[in-house]
């Protein structure tokens, strides 16, 4: 079984579309008085400005349902939430009827899934005890349904007193899973000095901790703000991606006939691709598939690796027999995942643009690319087949 390079650049894209049509939808209630900084929040964490004036529908008396079709993502956010005791309670009331509708349905794309309680550092001295008060209540509601409840710092400039703060709120034994401060933006104090944005990493780094298996993969698609775990969720893929290929080559097969393992890699691909949230066309596509199997159009691990890339992997390419094995298959997969891996970085950083990798010096960056990862990935040296 053989394919063009057209024909898994296709595929790809296939798989790609399927996955981020196919990602469950991750739902958060952020809850804080007006002026605290909610808006700020959401649209410096996510790479899609949900919190501007005007979007979104009112879905109680005191909240409001913002999405965007087509971004796996809802907020529901609680305007009005200062208004008196009358109408904390009223959140409260409303809040946890949505918690309890979501559970009621077991569709994971309906459920709450985590809860951010905004308080704002710089316009606060103490934990204000109304805000004490609904806490405490809240979370012994949320006793039953384990929802977790983020304390996020907002506007947490100077750190030290962000700091005070959050003893603060950690000495009163709330059931809370953190109390993360942040600075969702830069803070420019009067052109002399320069706060610098910080913690919105630690609160995607947390909320990936919390959150359920089926809804990782769609956190890292909706952030923005930290790269680290966006890599670690992709090499997770790959990890996942090279025990499936050591599994299909387990029993040796013919070079040629390894078109088994094209799948797994597609699968791969497309997962780190989500991961990500990079706009990738055709163009790039077929840039990375040209550049690791040369032009002549073949199998992911067919013929063309057999002359292209196994040569890359010290010991690989001498396997007795002229088959493929569990552990190279691993390999040569674990190369192709990690060289995405940088590309999509590159990509995400801008240190890239789709444009650098059209034409014949893209090709070459990207093959350069590839070697030094199938390099990397070498046998031991007393390796045997």
């Amino acid at each position: 079984m053989e394919f063009r390079t057209e024909d898994i650049v296709k595929q790809t894209m296939d798989a790609i579309n399927k996955k981020i049509r196919n990602m469950n939808t991750l739902n958060i209630i952020v809850v804080g008085k007006s002026g605290v900084g909610k808006s700020t929040l959401i649209n410096s964490v996510f790479r899609e400005n949900l919190a501007e004036t005007g979007i979104g529908r009112p879905v109680t008396q005191t909240i409001r349902r913002i999405s965007k079709q087509g971004f796996p993502l809802t907020i529901y956010d609680t305007p009005g939430f200062e208004l008196g005791k009358s109408q904390q309670d009223l959140v409260k009331n409303e809040v946890m009827k949505l918690i309890r509708d979501g559970l009621s349905g077991k569709d994971v794309n309906r459920a709450i899934h985590c809860i951010w309680y905004c308080i704002n550092v710089g316009s606060n001295r103490t934990f204000d005890e109304s805000e004490l008060a609904w806490l405490r209540s809240f979370t012994e509601e949320n006793r039953s349904t384990r929802v977790p409840v983020f304390i996020v710092l907002t506007q947490a400039c100077p750190k030290k007193k962000a700091e005070e703060m959050r003893r603060l709120v950690e000495a009163e034994n709330l059931e809370i899973s953190k109390v993360i401060p942040v600075l969702a933006q830069d803070m420019d104090f009067d052109e002399e000095y320069v706060a610098h944005a910080y913690g919105l990493d630690t609160l995607i780094a947390v909320m990936g901790e919390e959150l359920p298996e089926e809804l990782q993969d769609t956190l890292q698609n909706v952030q923005r703000v930290s790269l680290k775990s966006k890599k670690k969720r992709a090499q997770a893929a790959v990890a996942a991606a090279v025990t499936a290929a050591f599994g299909e080559g387990f029993a040796p097969v013919p070079f040629a006939d390894a078109a088994m393992l094209i799948p797994t890699q597609i699968t791969m691909i497309a997962t780190i691709t989500a991961i990500f949230g990079l706009d990738i066309n055709k163009s790039i596509l077929t840039s990375f598939v040209t550049s690791a199997l040369g032009t002549g159009g073949a199998t992911v691990l067919g013929r063309t690796v057999a002359t292209n890339l196994l040569k890359l992997v010290p010991g690989a390419g001498t396997v007795a027999g002229g088959v493929i094995s569990g552990a190279t298959a691993g390999l040569i997969t674990t190369a192709l995942g990690e060289a995405y891996i940088v590309l999509m970085e590159q990509l995400w950083l801008g240190q890239l643009a789709p444009e650098d990798l059209t034409g014949e010096e893209g090709r070459r960056r990207l093959l350069s690319l590839f070697e030094k990862k199938s390099k990397k990935e070498e046998l031991p040296e007393n390796y045997t087949e």
